[in-house]
């Protein structure tokens, strides 16, 4: 099993590029099963969930042609199998994002209930019920969700009771060749959702409303094929910004929109960031001063993203003054506070708050990976501790960031990677 070794105390400085989205990534290439014609995807991220829905696509029926710098030919006319089996979707919550393009196209799915990170439950209930409100026979049973249709899908007023990212696009994708008109209120405003309907778009879906929380859909009988550009990954670019907050550096990240990270880049400004952007890129220098801790609180876009959550964490163990971050999203985000305690920092729970108390210096310590966010905040502990960083089960890591001891090495981090 791969681990980072990692021996802190260099600030980082220079610029790397971000690449794509992993979650605008994975539901485009889930939507791909909505039509027969090839479509080409560009800027998609080489990680090991992408690898994992490319295979569970494959497995389908799905034929890839993959280059050199991952952009991706897909021809999906020759589609035979409409199961997700629990081998891969166990790897990865996203798969059940296939469910709502396979019960649209051919008119039945079975889906093995979603694993992933254990971050806390993220029932799919609010998925179920919008579809069979479209008009799906949902049966769950053998820990398989296996939906079918009697006839067409039709179009629904449909009003979410919280707020779903991955129930979003799941209705999105089953409405967009149903019969009449979906009303979807309540609807994510994350940017990697914008990004889907963008696509689908150009595939020739009918979406109005795109980027509100209320979206309209009219259904179309057929898609085209089409390429895409994938978005630039705003949470990898914030965990590459508090790497120089945390390391007291000055770090540019490239190709990234700026106005996806909003709420963030104020938070890192309150640290006493100074941060300056272009179209397409962020810069954040926090030379030679000692970050100010902040308070957080966690909540759908476009307030704080739980995805930076941890990240801000490892942040504030060694900022001046407390910083109280509290997580609204997911009831078990705080596995990393453990393994923080285990390097020095002074954090206290306080149910869904952590306290954390600035001190002078982590030490190097192993550490273990608990989920994908948690070990980004452990390896930004470990790039700001004194000795060394041992950050076990990182293949949490691989999921979500792209050769990440590359980047940062760029950066002048003492990091590499050893194989057991």
């Amino acid at each position: 099993m791969d681990k980072l070794i990692i021996k802190g105390g260099h600030p980082l400085e220079g610029t790397v590029r971000i690449s794509g989205a992993k979650n605008a990534a994975l539901p485009i290439l889930a939507s791909c099963l909505l039509t027969e014609s090839p479509i080409i995807l560009k800027n998609v991220p080489h990680l090991n969930d992408v690898t994992t829905i490319v295979e569970l696509l494959g497995g389908m029926g799905v034929r890839f042609i993959i280059d050199e710098h991952m952009n991706i030919e897909i021809y999906p006319e020759d589609v035979h199998q409409y199961k997700a089996p629990y081998e891969l979707v166990r790897t990865m919550r996203a798969s059940i994002l296939v469910l709502g393009p396979l019960l649209t196209r051919f008119g039945e799915a079975e889906v093995s209930l979603p694993g992933g990170c254990a971050i806390g439950t993220r029932p799919v209930d609010l998925h179920l019920k919008a579809m069979e409100a479209m008009g799906a026979k949902i049966d769950v049973e053998g820990g398989y969700i296996k939906a079918r249709l009697e006839g067409p899908l039709r179009g629904a007023d449909i009003t979410f009771d919280i707020v779903t990212v991955t129930g979003t696009e799941n209705v999105i994708m089953s409405a967009v060749l149903a019969e009449g008109t979906t009303i979807l209120r309540n609807a994510a405003k994350e940017p990697e959702v914008t990004d889907l309907v963008n696509f689908l778009i150009t595939l020739g879906a009918k979406i109005e409303g795109v980027g509100t929380d209320t979206l309209v859909i009219e259904g179309v009988e057929a898609f085209h094929g089409g390429e895409y550009t994938i978005m630039g990954d705003r949470i990898e670019a914030g965990t590459y910004l508090a790497a120089a907050a945390c390391t007291r550096g000055c770090v540019q990240v490239k190709d990234i929109n700026p106005a996806y990270l909003g709420s963030v880049l104020d938070k890192f400004s309150q640290a006493g960031g100074d941060i300056t952007q272009g179209d397409d890129w962020i810069q954040l220098d926090m030379r030679d001063r000692l970050p100010k801790a902040v308070d957080i609180s966690t909540a759908p876009y476009p307030d704080f993203p739980t995805d930076m959550q941890a990240q801000f964490m490892a942040m504030n163990v060694t900022a001046g003054g407390t910083g109280r971050v509290t997580e609204t999203i997911f009831e078990n985000r705080f596995m990393h506070v453990q393994e923080l305690q285990r390097m020095g920092a002074d954090i206290e729970l306080q149910g869904n708050t952590a306290i954390c108390r600035g001190v002078a210096q982590l030490t190097g310590a192993p550490v273990m990976a608990t989920d994908l966010r948690a070990s980004a905040s452990l390896v930004l502990a470990g790039l700001m501790a004194q000795g060394e960083t041992r950050v076990d089960r990182i293949y949490h890591i691989d999921r979500g960031y792209e050769c990440i001891e590359e980047k940062l090495a760029q950066l002048g981090a003492n990091i590499h990677r050893v194989t057991n």
